[in-house]
């Protein structure tokens, strides 16, 4: 998404009669949605809310107080009623009693569960006693990039008594938890009359005994640090000035798309990555700064934003002043390589006697001076996502320098915190990754039957799919179809004319540049003609050849280009026909075109091998639902050949099968899944008829 723009004012979006309506913990709902909306209040999945609510105990009947709070791993843009916890008060008070101190706080997690209040299955998350605490019934905790410039700056506490004087204070960094709860319960104490905290390197809370009030206070105090920021920093150069300039916006995409398939081989050894691209104006601004690699060093500061985004960036040896692309890559792994050492160092250093082992060395965020910003991670969301967290940070270091000197976390803090025991336990209860989780697709012909039922069984299966077609509007509307079923994030399509060799060429770019790389091509865009051999012209002869076997090697050739350079194998899948093994009346131009695909698969199979790239052929046979090629003179030639009206031609060509049954396109994905996945890992140079029984077809 674009940068939130910092001079536009954070709107109030509270809407008085609808909230009217609306129960305390509906209320508690419209407030997270709201504050979630703006990227300028907290990213993605940081921060959460809470309401302590008078609700009646589903046992006695007896009026309870009832802490709701966004639970563990939510996003308050986003959640829904059922992402939040709810525990009894009087229970979470209780827990003071049992405490034995800092050092064991984080079995504090462990008695969480029983405090629930009707039996609710959302697990709560650390920052539960943060919210309980607090003595006031409404709590929002926010990581806003002006609140955290502020906590991020060595003379914090300085800052925020200048610019909030007591109604807001300020604590000293401390890990979320049990002991920063009690904290913030000493601090409301001693302090009744204020209105919220800054945490340092961390965020900001802040409370109300109402709904709408503690919605209105949470934006007053951003926008009061947003307007400080902006008149401090009015006229000052950022990041200490420019020292590069940006290449063309075109230029920049190509360069991406050339490094990210380098960076997505050297960093996929563990699992396959999938990358993102960004040139936004706050990406570019600071990519080009002075100061940009003495602050990429330092690391980020707020916790949600290490998480994804490591102890630090890999910045790539690269000058948009004297562009040498082929050094920067020959210089890549040396440079990979030494991040990775530099990160086992770290974990070396900062390690405890019961920390889980050392996760993925290699970087997430790539900082590419006059280019942009690219992020790899296991998913396209994750990795977009990452970029997000990495621009907040670049928000932060922004006004922490300017106004003062910016700082991150203290090593051992900021490993604590990436190799945490509960953040541990969160990762071992993710869901077991889905077959193709980050790899990459290509589908030609993708808004066609068989190529959007692919597409379809692919991202099903965890993948991020590009459509690749000739047609501009049944591509859209694919497109928007798929987006809708798996998200926006793992979906993209380009028009191309797999004959031209420009548009072929451009296409694998695009899909560098959109995901990282490719594992994965499905060469499925097809056209269909029928004519005995006296009345076949030589355009028409051509026109075959030039989709069915040009086409299917200028985008093979990219694929293996592509493929090569990331060095992590791959998978072709060849959709022919079962004309290419069996001749039929009056179609030779199609039946000899098949017939070239299918023996083009052989030959690169044979190349394909030593680099780990398997091609494999599924060969369809009269799949006239959902075909493209069936709703023109094909259907009517095709029936015109068999002496058939066209109602009657598809259960002509079951009846002639030896199963007696239609195929369907859902069919030949499963085929073209099988050659993708793990299951065909050991296969290549094959063919899969999915034909329901043609015993011509037979491959001997």
């Amino acid at each position: 998404m674009p940068d939130a723009t910092p001079s536009e004012r954070l709107e109030n979006k509270w809407d008085a009669s609808l909230a009217e309506n609306l129960s305390e913990p509906e209320k508690l709902l419209y407030r997270s949605n709201l504050l979630g909306s703006d990227k300028r209040i907290t990213n993605y999945g940081g921060g959460n809310t809470s309401a302590k609510v008078m609700q009646d105990d589903p046992l006695t009947g007896d009026l309870v107080e009832v802490l709701w709070v966004k639970g563990s791993g939510g996003d308050v843009g986003s959640i829904k009623m059922d992402g939040f916890s709810t525990l009894y008060m009087d229970k979470l008070n209780a827990l003071r009693g049992i405490y034995r101190g800092v050092e064991f706080e984080d079995k504090m997690v462990g008695y969480l569960p029983h405090c629930t209040f009707n039996l609710n299955p959302r697990a709560a998350s650390i920052d539960t006693p943060l919210h309980a605490y607090v003595p006031r019934k409404h709590v929002d905790h926010m990581h806003p990039d002006a609140i955290i410039a502020i906590a991020a700056a060595k003379d914090s506490k300085a800052l925020t008594k200048e610019i909030f004087g007591d109604s807001i204070g300020w604590l000293p960094w401390k890990r979320p938890g049990y002991e920063l709860g009690l904290w913030l319960s000493e601090f409301c104490q001693k302090n009744p009359d204020a209105k919220g905290v800054v945490l340092e390197s961390h965020g900001l809370f802040t409370w109300a005994d109402d709904a709408c009030d503690c919605y209105e206070l949470t934006l007053e105090v951003i926008q009061t640090a947003m307007d400080w920021i902006a008149e401090k920093t009015e006229g000052k150069d950022a990041f200490g000035g420019a020292a590069h300039k940006s290449l063309p916006a075109e230029d920049r995409r190509a360069v991406a798309g050339r490094l990210m398939p380098a960076i997505r081989g050297m960093v996929s050894g563990q699992q396959h990555m999938v990358g993102h691209f960004s040139d936004s104006d706050t990406v570019l601004e600071f990519v080009n700064a002075a100061d940009m690699s003495r602050l990429a060093a330092l690391g980020t500061s707020c916790p949600d934003h290490f998480l994804r985004t490591k102890i630090c960036p890999l910045v790539v040896d690269f000058d948009p002043g004297k562009p040498d692309l082929e050094a920067t890559l020959a210089g890549l792994p040396d440079a990979v390589a030494a991040y990775r050492k530099h990160y086992e160092a770290y974990y070396e250093r900062c390690k405890r006697d019961d920390s889980p082992a050392m996760r993925d060395p290699n970087a997430v965020v790539y900082l590419i001076p006059g280019v942009g910003m690219v992020t790899f991670a296991k998913d396209k969301a994750t990795a977009r996502i990452s970029g997000e967290f990495y621009v907040n940070a670049i928000n932060v270091m922004r006004g922490a320098d300017v106004v003062s000197t910016y700082q991150g976390l203290p090593e051992q803090e900021a490993f604590d915190i990436e190799y945490w025991l509960l953040e541990e336990a969160k990762l071992q209860r993710m869901p077991k990754p889905k077959t193709l989780a980050g790899r990459v697709a290509l589908v030609t012909g993708g808004a066609g039957g068989i190529g959007s039922a692919t597409a379809e069984r692919y991202l099903r299966e965890g993948a991020c799919v590009m459509l690749a077609d000739i047609d501009e509007d049944a591509l859209a509307g694919t497109l928007a179809e798929l987006s809708g079923l798996y998200s926006a994030d793992v979906v993209r399509s380009v028009v191309m004319n797999v004959t031209d060799e420009a548009a072929v060429s451009a296409a694998f770019g695009q899909i560098a540049t959109e995901f990282g790389g490719v594992d994965i091509l499905v060469s499925n865009a097809g056209i269909a003609s029928s004519a005995p051999v006296t009345e076949t012209s030589l355009d028409l002869w051509n026109k075959n050849m030039e989709i069915l076997s040009t086409g299917y090697f200028l985008v093979s050739r990219e694929a293996f280009k592509l493929m090569r350079v990331q060095d992590i194998g791959g998978a072709v899948v060849f959709v022919a026909s079962k004309n290419g093994l069996a001749a039929s009346p009056n179609a030779s131009a199609y039946c000899t075109a098949k017939a070239s695909e299918i023996h083009l698969a052989r030959c690169l199979a044979l190349e394909g091998a030593p680099d780990g790239i398997r091609v494999n052929v599924v060969n369809p046979d009269a799949v006239l639902r959902g075909s493209k090629i069936w709703s023109g003179d094909w259907l009517k030639e095709r029936a015109s050949t068999y002496g058939k009206d066209k109602e009657g031609l598809e259960e002509h060509y079951r009846e002639r099968s030896l199963l007696k049954r239609s195929v369907l396109p859902e069919d030949i994905a499963e085929a073209a899944y099988f050659f993708a996945s793990e299951l065909s890992s050991k296969s290549t140079g094959n063919i899969i008829n999915v034909d329901a029984g043609n015993v011509q077809a037979f491959t001997r």
